[in-house]
């Protein structure tokens, strides 16, 4: 039997992941989480996981590394698709990627008026693409932590972030002005996997998909 790998993301993400995948019939030999082991095996034969940082999961995926990977769709669009058939939306790891500015920033006239602004965003390719389409001139400031601590130092305008409940804006004074796209975690596969380990992957989608609408049902 064809041995598969699932590339999982560290973080929150993983917690949501880990339930999802135990009804689906993979659950973890060990909590990943606490393992010192790069490759967990599951209850399912021949299934294995490997824990990724959230940037890498599509890359691995990618190249074939993995053959199944778990990435939220803003990871996805930063990475681009090319090589990755992303057959379900999970439905985990729900968010929203935003604009934020200070409270008293005024987003509505900065816009009107055509001006240049600073935005700081981990999202750069995303960040890009939105504010080229609104025909925004903007110059993009790579971060990767504390993005709020951007606009209130003074580093930037405004900043393009993920926001869950929307509690640390408000902790900080900040507020969204902009919705871009709603966030939400998605199942990755390898094209080459999926022609050549069709037997064993396809019965995984499927119990994937099940376990993903399982909630749902029973909401």
């Amino acid at each position: 039997m064809p041995t598969l790998t699932i590339a999982l993301p560290k973080g929150r993400l993983l917690d949501e992941s880990l339930p999802l995948l135990a009804r689906a019939g993979v659950e973890c030999a060990e909590d990943p989480r606490a393992s010192r082991k790069l490759f967990v095996a599951t209850s399912r034969p021949g299934v294995s996981t490997v824990i990724l940082r959230a940037a890498d999961v599509p890359t691995y995926v990618q190249y074939g590394a993995a053959d199944l990977g778990i990435a939220g769709r803003d990871v996805l669009l930063e990475h681009g698709l090319e090589g990755l058939y992303q057959p379900l939306d999970l439905g985990i790891g729900r968010c929203r990627l935003v604009v934020a500015t200070r409270r008293d920033y005024d987003w509505a006239r900065c816009v009107q008026r055509g001006g240049r602004i600073r935005v700081a965003t981990k999202y750069v390719r995303t960040a890009r693409e939105h504010f080229a389409a609104k025909g925004m001139h903007v110059d993009l400031i790579r971060l990767y932590g504390s993005m709020e601590l951007a606009p209130l130092a003074g580093l930037a305008d405004a900043i393009v972030d993920l926001v869950s409940t929307g509690r640390t804006l408000q902790a900080n004074d900040l507020i969204a002005v902009e919705e871009i796209l709603p966030i939400s975690a998605r199942l990755i596969v390898n094209p080459g996997a999926l022609k050549l380990k069709r037997d064993v992957v396809k019965p995984l989608l499927d119990a994937l998909a099940a376990a993903a609408v399982a909630p749902l049902q029973a909401a």
